[in-house]
């Protein structure tokens, strides 16, 4: 029995139905995704012609819909999905953009003297209906904005606002920003080789200073807000490249210093410091147990950590499918198994910890590849160097 007749099988069983329409599939055998013939499989496993094997079919993981390119004035550098409203982006024309869907730009954050470097939805799961939404954006002009927009109003034309909160204290180009799970802090990662932790929500008297925006019609605007940074991490030799805030009480970061390191907030040290060859361009925290650290940088290889095996500091995985410099990996929110990668070569790609090999690979960018993240849980949103948001949707990962 091969997996050719497995799927024959399989179709002539459901081909009955109306509305049946042709559907990939992956197969599992053991526990692990198989990527090449059966003949191939069992001679690579040393498992015997004769022996019965159970074959597990899963919807395969790939996208079954390209959207139309969403433009932008330059670089796409940055990108969050992880709000099912909208997606945010940053841009090296120094603006961030709201976009409901493909092509559907509704807010325009401007503001910004430099390019923007990073963007995060601010607590995405608590914003309730009727209640403003809170952005951040970083950027090379040495600073953060924070932003506040409806992001259940109804508009048939782009919406400009202003930030209400500019966060000051880098001394060098920001390069990435995280907010917390409770929605009230973010934290940032400079070329000044330190993280900076600032308020989010409200305002705090002891170190702000209200400034007024420019004029427009001869009507003055409501206030913005200064604010210096509460606290910052010192540890890094280097460009802090990502960072990260999975839980409140720790922040992982990577640096071009090779490392990769967990903070404990409260105590302002470092609990965990692991040591890559390579410069590290990128890191995410999730898969079992939101435990694993994947990371990519200058070479086409993305490494997994478990920091829960005591005693190594060696990836427990590797992924070299990539031909250039990775920029952004990113796990997906529900799934234990799956996580993406962007890379300069051009490509996204999908991967399943349970093969060597990409599920899926996205080529819809004719450049650099530089930001990339889950929307929606079954749709990839990414930039590049095209100057291009891309969508693919109807990825089925779970």
């Amino acid at each position: 029995m091969t997996i050719k007749m497995f799927v024959s099988k399989f179709e002539s069983e459901i081909k009955s139905q109306d509305d049946w329409n042709p559907e990939p599939f992956d197969f599992l055998i053991d526990g692990e995704l198989v990527r090449m013939s059966l003949e191939e499989f069992l001679l690579a496993k040393g498992i015997s012609a004769e022996k019965i094997l159970e074959i597990e079919y899963i919807r395969a993981v790939a996208p079954r819909k390209q959207e139309e390119p969403s433009l932008h004035n330059d670089w796409v550098s940055a990108v969050d999905g992880s709000n099912s409203k909208f997606v945010l982006t940053g841009c090296y024309d120094g603006l961030g953009r709201i976009w409901k869907a493909a092509g559907s730009c509704t807010h325009l954050l401007e503001g910004h003297t430099g390019a923007v470097t990073s963007v995060c939805v601010v607590n995405p799961r608590v914003a309730q209906d009727g209640a403003d939404q809170i952005v951040a954006t970083a950027s090379k002009d040495r600073t953060l904005r924070l932003w506040k927009f409806d992001a259940d109003e109804p508009s048939d034309q782009i919406k400009r606002i202003r930030a209400y909160k500019i966060l000051h204290g880098h001394n060098a180009s920001v390069q990435s920003v995280a907010a917390n799970p409770a929605g009230d802090m973010v934290c940032s990662g400079s070329w000044d080789c330190q993280i900076a932790l600032w308020q989010a929500s409200g305002s705090d008297t002891g170190d702000v200073v209200s400034v007024k925006k420019r004029k427009k019609d001869a009507e003055e605007e409501d206030p913005q807000v200064e604010e210096e940074a509460k606290s910052t991490l010192v540890g890094h030799t280097q460009c802090v490249s990502t960072v990260v805030w999975p839980q409140d009480e720790a922040i992982y970061s990577a640096s071009w210093d090779h490392s990769i390191r967990r903070w404990d907030v409260e105590l302002g040290k470092d609990s965990l410091n692991l040591y890559c060859d390579k410069v590290i361009n990128c890191l995410d925290v999730g898969g079992e147990g939101s435990a694993l650290i994947a990371a990519g940088g200058s070479d086409p290889i993305l490494r997994i950590w478990d920091p829960r095996k005591p005693g190594t500091s060696a990836p427990v995985y590797q992924f070299s499918s990539h031909s250039s410099w990775i920029s952004t990996c990113k796990w997906h929110e529900k799934s234990r198994f799956h996580l993406l990668s962007a890379s300069y070569d051009g490509k996204v790609m999908l991967w399943d910890l349970r093969t060597a090999w990409p599920l899926a690979v996205i080529d819809t960018h004719n450049d650099k590849v530089l930001c990339a993240d889950w929307w929606k849980g079954e749709s990839v949103v990414s930039g590049g160097a095209d100057s291009k948001l891309c969508i693919s949707s109807d990825v089925c990962v779970l």
